[in-house]
């Protein structure tokens, strides 16, 4: 019997890597793109052509014609934000109706809970985690609880599922004294969203997933989000409702782990974050500013201010560690390329001691210890092959791939298709 391949590819920092960019690049050499977790409040942009989009639930292999793409059982999927998003695609030029299949046993985002977590918000008051309130994390509650809405529902007394979910919403919010809410037009445009999604290929994904592999073909499995934001291994309380790490594309699309191949793991040359959490390497001087303005580091989805600080190797070396990573992509490069001095943490004071391991808390107490290395003062957009990188970007990169031990195959160097550059 043939057996296919899966590569899983995620992002090591705190979301916003460039993971949609490199799936496009990459999906030429798969048959299938699936997303195995997370939801709309993630976007991946994309720009080629002159054009730019933004991926929320669908997954960035859409672009390549004739390949299929899955949306996996671990993804929380929002009816009308997803017509939405699906609207845009195919007005654009992009069918979406024979190559984007649906998995039954993904959860439904209700408009409650929307409204659920703008109250749970509300209720932790200094402490808040800072979501995007899409939703998300009551949708995963639900799931964990045991009262979640599928995918699969909608062919099978949905109006009578849903109204007994949104009852027990309900039940909750007057539980929380928080009733000044009104649902009624975006209820509309949720069950218009419901009826789309019925023309769609909507799936046992696990089952289809494995006549895949039986096959002989390739599956490509694309993360949400970043390493530092799973719920189990990121920053707690500070993350995201979802495993990000490799293990989830396992559990989001029923895959065995010995099916599991390469693991793709991206990086910016620098870091970011958005929201509420600890960020060890933020900067607050002009220097992050300024890195915010290059990097254009605003939200695809919210368009908040991304924080923006020096690259964390010590976060980096346990993201790799976690996710069993093969091979590193780094991204904007050439958001560097002005700089004369580059920074990269390669330890944590904590308390005074250094250390290079990734603690168990990194709310206090945390201060980065730095390298400086030389930067390269070159604009590297119009570059084409590595022969031309700078010695100093050469040297960026031998350093960053001997303190993380693994090597880095791609480089981005702007926001288009073709401003990508393999290594040999």
């Amino acid at each position: 019997m043939k057996s296919g391949k899966v590569d899983v590819l995620l992002g090591l920092q705190w979301g916003d890597e460039g993971k949609g960019k490199v799936v496009d690049v990459l999906t030429p050499n798969y048959d299938v793109i699936a997303r195995f977790q997370g939801g709309p409040n993630a976007g991946h942009t994309l720009e080629f052509k002159g054009e730019k989009y933004v991926l929320r639930s669908i997954p960035s292999g859409i672009f390549q014609g004739g390949k299929v793409n899955i949306i996996g059982n671990g993804v929380v999927l929002a009816p009308d934000l997803f017509m939405q998003e699906a609207k845009d695609l195919e007005k654009s030029g992009h069918d979406l109706r024979n190559r984007l299949h649906i998995s039954k046993k993904a959860h439904l985002i209700m408009p409650t809970h929307r409204v659920l977590d703008a109250a749970y918000e509300r209720q932790k008051g200094k402490s808040k985690v800072g979501t995007t309130g899409k939703g998300i994390g009551p949708t995963y509650t639900d799931k964990v609880s045991r009262n979640g809405l599928r995918v699969g529902d909608i062919f099978d007394h949905f109006e009578e599922k849903y109204a007994a979910h949104k009852a027990r919403h309900e039940e909750i919010l007057r539980s929380l004294n928080f009733t000044d809410y009104d649902i009624t037009e975006v209820e509309k445009t949720w069950m218009e969203g419901i009826e789309y999604m019925k023309q769609f290929n909507i799936v046992d994904s696990e089952y289809e997933i494995d006549q895949i592999l039986r096959s002989g073909k390739s599956i490509l499995c694309e993360g949400a989000q970043g390493t530092m934001l799973d719920i189990d291994f990121g920053s707690y309380p500070f993350v995201t409702s979802s495993n990000t790490v490799c293990a989830g594309a396992c559990t989001g699309l029923g895959i065995g782990p010995n099916k599991i191949g390469e693991v793709f793991g991206i990086m910016k040359a620098y870091c970011t974050r958005v929201g509420a959490g600890p960020f060890p390497t933020e900067l607050f001087d002009e220097t992050g500013a300024k890195i915010r303005d290059l990097g254009h580091e605003y939200g695809a989805v919210t368009g908040r201010e991304r924080r923006c600080g020096w690259i964390d190797l010590v976060a980096l070396r346990y993201a790799i560690a976690v996710n069993g990573v093969t091979q590193l992509i780094m991204m904007k490069s050439d958001v560097l390329d002005g700089f004369d001095t580059i920074k990269a943490c390669v330890a944590y004071k904590q308390n005074g001691v250094e250390i290079d391991h990734f603690p168990y808390s990194i709310d206090e107490g945390i201060e980065p210890v730095y390298k400086e290395l030389p930067g390269w003062k070159t604009d590297m957009t119009k570059f084409t092959s590595e022969e031309e990188f700078p010695v100093e970007f050469k040297n960026y990169i031998d350093f960053l791939e001997a303190e993380l031990e693994t090597p880095i195959k791609i480089i981005s160097i702007g926001p288009d298709r073709d401003q990508t550059i393999v290594r040999k």
